[in-house]
């Protein structure tokens, strides 16, 4: 049942990861097109499917998100049949993509080396809290220690004096999904010109540096590391969030053009012969008696009377919308980012799109997350097993089948 269309029609992937970095990976190369048998382990399959409260139905609200056009299979690898059978998979498999301790899958006789040898075009991308090298290779890894040791919650938060903070959403697990992808594209396309697979290696660490890009630019001019700043941007100001009479908006002064617009729309005349605010240069180094001449004017008027200033001028702005409203926002619907997707025991269920779009080659989004085990059986009668010897894999209990 390869999906066939878009950008990464035909390419057959064996997804071996849990959670998060991994599954937002694999979703992506599906929502290109990409066929992904999702390998879920026995008993109990992705650690995402009991991250409840809250849940859909009887099925976790976290994980139908991540795991959208992907074929549940659900495996015990601790048994010959169940390693036999993932072995056949990546057989015939473009990618394999796999989160496990380092050192896990070996144990298994399921490494890399071993299975290239039987295909040598494979690519084998490995996600990890660290990456397979260097001396914390051996260290599991977690969102919050990768934002730690990142150095993003040292720059995250509401200034100095106050305790680090995590960004709000698990950004190195997302980022490293991202790359991943990205990776596995790249040695994709190698593999589709010199029949050579390779090894992608990314991690959570290295995801959360690359964040880092504005702050590291200054640490290596300077030697000082820039810290928190709120929502104040490290070079340019005024840009960040500030609060109206009903809300907050955020103002995108980046520049001397916009910094011109933002002071036609405050009409204050005052502000703009202020020789502490007359260069960006100027503004930086008087940021906080900036922000306390424009908060007090920002409140005089709504978020709504703010934006329409702000749009008559052509300044770039926006409101702080919460989740919620953010998924009744006209321009995320418009560009299918919040969608319907089908479900087999739900019916349909909400799902966010796919943030890449494509003219020639349209993405795909049409099938929902599996329930744990849905193609078991479809799956090792694609791969040549016997509907008796498929019985008997599942007598064993080398595979769990939903039916």
């Amino acid at each position: 049942m390869a999906r066939g269309d878009g950008p990464l029609g035909g390419m057959k992937v064996v997804d071996l990861t849990h959670v998060m970095a991994g599954p937002v990976c694999a979703m992506m190369l599906a929502d290109m097109g990409a066929d992904v048998v999702k390998v879920e382990k026995v008993p109990g399959g992705d650690d995402t499917r009991r991250a409840v409260p809250p849940k859909i139905g009887d099925e976790a609200a976290s994980f139908l998100v991540m795991n959208r056009g992907k074929r549940s299979v659900a495996v015990n690898l601790k048994t010959e049949g169940g390693r036999d059978f993932v072995r056949r998979l990546v057989r015939d498999a473009d990618v394999l993509i796999e989160n496990y301790r380092q050192g896990t899958l070996a144990k298994l006789g399921l490494a890399y080396e071993d299975l290239k040898k039987e295909n040598p075009k494979l690519v084998w991308c490995s996600i990890s809290g660290f990456g397979q090298t260097g001396p914390y290779a051996e260290r599991g890894g977690f969102d919050l220690i990768a934002q730690g040791m990142s150095g993003l919650m040292h720059i995250t938060g509401e200034g100095p004096g106050r305790p680090p903070c995590k960004v709000g959403a698990p950004i190195t697990d997302i980022t490293a999904g991202i790359l991943a992808a990205m990776g596995v594209c790249a040695a994709y396309a190698n593999a589709q010109q010199t029949g050579q697979g390779q090894v992608v290696d990314t991690s959570l660490f290295e995801a959360g540096i690359i964040h880092t890009y504005w702050q590291s630019a200054i640490a290596f001019a300077t030697g000082v590391s820039p810290g928190a700043m709120g929502s104040a941007h490290p070079l340019n100001a005024p840009y960040q969030a500030f609060e109206t009479s009903d809300g907050w908006v955020t103002c995108g002064a980046a520049n001397q053009r916009t910094w011109e617009r933002l002071l036609e729309a405050l009409e204050n005349p005052a502000i703009a012969d202020d020789p502490r605010f007359r260069e960006n240069t100027d503004r930086m180094a008087n940021l906080q008696a900036l922000e306390d001449v424009l908060t007090p004017i920002f409140k005089t008027r709504t978020t709504d009377e703010w934006l329409a200033r702000f749009d008559d001028v052509g300044l770039p702005a926006g409101p702080v919308l919460d989740i919620t409203q953010m998924h009744a926002d006209p321009h995320a619907i418009a560009r299918d980012m919040i969608i319907d997707v089908p479900h087999k025991t739900l019916g349909t269920a909400k799902a966010l799109g796919m943030p890449v779009k494509f003219t020639g080659t349209p993405t795909k989004t049409d099938q929902g997350a599996p329930v744990y085990g849905q193609h078991t059986r479809e799956v090792l009668a694609e791969y040549g097993y016997s509907a008796d010897e498929i019985e008997a894999m599942l007598a064993e209990g080398a595979v769990i089948s939903d039916e």
